[in-house]
């Protein structure tokens, strides 16, 4: 269990989208102080909201930021991109980008605030990941979909290797939430005021996984059927 209220948090990807509205539920729930991420940080109104220039690409950014934030007690990785080739279709060169963004990225987080949040009291670490991580023949879940695979496994590491320090972590399970990053896809799409409020309150209530909608729930009771469930395109 996480006390959110009094405590210093780190959204990165934090002034915009689905990150802006964590930020918001945040201080509603009583953060004293929120680190907001972004590569071309704005100024913000309000004197608790502290922008920080980010970028999750960069392999020495991570090490940077947490000597900038080192009193956080709660980090949230929210930041990453969206991006829609097949494996097949993509050149080697945008595979490996598109890992180093959205897997690799949260890790180097990860790491290099796992001592910060030690030092803290042990605190918390969210992970956003992706129902492209669960199904083959969405738009996105080709690349994309892979490297969220992949971070839901960094995921469930971390929460064993953090335990001994009294980290929680917690892996949030979406799919598609109305924000500037899904823009070009039609269909059904999260409110993201509502996945905030429920990543936070998952936070202090302890969990360790939040599915976030029905799509995520139906899919994830599909894993233990048979593999073509999980393809859409069929």
């Amino acid at each position: 269990m996480t006390t959110v209220s009094g405590s210093t948090v780190l959204v990165t990807g934090g002034q915009r989208g689905l990150g802006k509205q964590i930020v918001h539920e945040l201080l509603r729930a009583g953060a004293a102080k929120v680190y907001v991420t972004s590569r071309r940080p704005v100024p913000e109104t309000d004197p608790r909201i502290v922008p920080l220039a980010f970028e999750l690409a960069d392999p020495n950014a991570a090490a940077e930021l947490a000597r900038a934030a080192g009193d956080v007690s709660i980090v949230v990785n929210n930041a990453g991109i969206m991006t829609f080739g097949p494996l097949l279709q993509d050149d080697q060169q945008e595979v490996e980008r598109v890992f180093g963004i959205v897997a690799f990225g949260p890790l180097r987080v990860a790491k290099a605030f796992a001592p910060v949040l030690a030092a803290n009291g042990g605190g918390a670490l969210v992970n956003l990941h992706s129902l492209t991580a669960w199904i083959a023949g969405f738009p996105g879940s080709g690349t994309h979909g892979a490297a969220k695979a992949a971070l839901i496994s960094i995921t469930n590491n971390l929460r064993a290797e953090l335990a001994t320090q009294g980290t929680q972590v917690l892996g949030v399970q979406l799919s598609l939430t109305d924000t500037e990053l899904v823009t070009q896809i039609d269909g059904a799409k999260n409110d993201p005021r509502a996945v905030a409020a429920d990543i936070v309150a998952a936070l202090q209530k302890g969990e360790s996984e939040l599915i976030a909608d029905d799509s995520s729930r139906h899919f994830k009771a599909a894993l233990s059927g048979p593999v073509g469930e999980l393809n859409v395109s069929r």
